[in-house]
């Protein structure tokens, strides 16, 4: 279990904004030693609290300028189905993000492709042939004026 303290809430803070951040820094920043510091940042690490780090990538420089939440209602509510369309969904490239959510549909998907044609061609030809749906509502994001993932 997460020791919750201020050290450890600087350490997960400072991390998450920059995960490169050298241990000096870090350890500088929150006054503790270099080698408290890192002692923390490797408990943290080995609770899982820290699951990894990862690059940021741009989504337009990579060729990804749209992006849409897609809703998905399936035609059947069982454990076969859900698993069935969880397995379909995971060979998809263009689904960032998969979640199983409460409401008027049972999974939130994003979804990044090149441009709305390529979306067009993601939902009929994905989408579309996943035998467990029923229900396609699409958002397609405009702007994100706050996205604590960059």
């Amino acid at each position: 279990m997460l020791k919750k303290d201020r050290y450890n809430e600087i350490i997960l803070r400072e991390l998450s904004q920059n995960g490169r951040i050298a241990n000096s820094e870090l350890a500088e920043k929150i006054g503790l030693s270099p080698s408290a510091c890192l002692r923390r940042v490797q408990e943290l690490e080995t609770q899982g609290v820290i699951k990894g780090y990862r690059a940021i990538l741009d989504n337009e420089l990579m060729g990804n300028g749209f992006v849409a939440y897609v809703g998905v209602g399936l035609n059947e509510h069982s454990i076969e189905s859900q698993l069935a369309f969880e397995q379909a969904i995971k060979l998809a490239c263009e689904v960032k993000e998969c979640h199983n959510v409460t409401g008027s549909f049972e999974y939130l998907l994003r979804i990044e492709t090149k441009d709305i044609k390529s979306f067009k061609l993601f939902h009929a030809d994905v989408l579309g042939c996943i035998s467990q749906v029923s229900a396609i509502t699409t958002h397609v994001v405009m702007d994100s004026p706050k996205d604590d993932r960059k």
